[in-house]
């Protein structure tokens, strides 16, 4: 089992930044992915930033050139810094680990809004 605890939602200004981390524990694949994902009322959860295998990192197109995510693996820790936020990015912000086997972990959520 993996265990995520996520820290760093808030409320922030339209133009703003937040800084989300995460910290995984319990039984930690030397080969694995984390990543952050946001679910926004009535709308189906979405990939936002992610490390994957081998390092590659991926972004949705939405937050390109905003946001940054950064991994310390002596720490099984992953960060998003979130700057120039907008009122769209506003959704509870969810943790996601992929072990070798690909299953999923998720953390607890942390809220992220945004006011305009």
């Amino acid at each position: 089992q993996v265990q995520l605890v996520e820290s760093g939602g808030g409320l922030v200004q339209a133009g703003g930044s937040l800084r989300l981390s995460c910290v995984a524990s319990g039984s930690i694949d030397s080969i694995n992915a984390m990543g952050w994902h946001r679910q926004a009322p009535g709308k189906q959860r979405e990939l936002v930033a992610g490390i994957m295998r081998g390092g590659r990192i991926y972004y949705a197109d939405s937050v390109k050139g905003r946001f940054t995510i950064s991994r310390d693996n002596a720490r099984n820790t992953v960060h998003l810094q979130m700057n120039s936020l907008k009122p769209e990015d506003t959704a509870v912000y969810y943790c996601n680990y992929k072990d070798g086997l690909f299953r999923d972990y998720w953390g607890q959520g942390t809220q992220v809004t945004v006011s305009s």
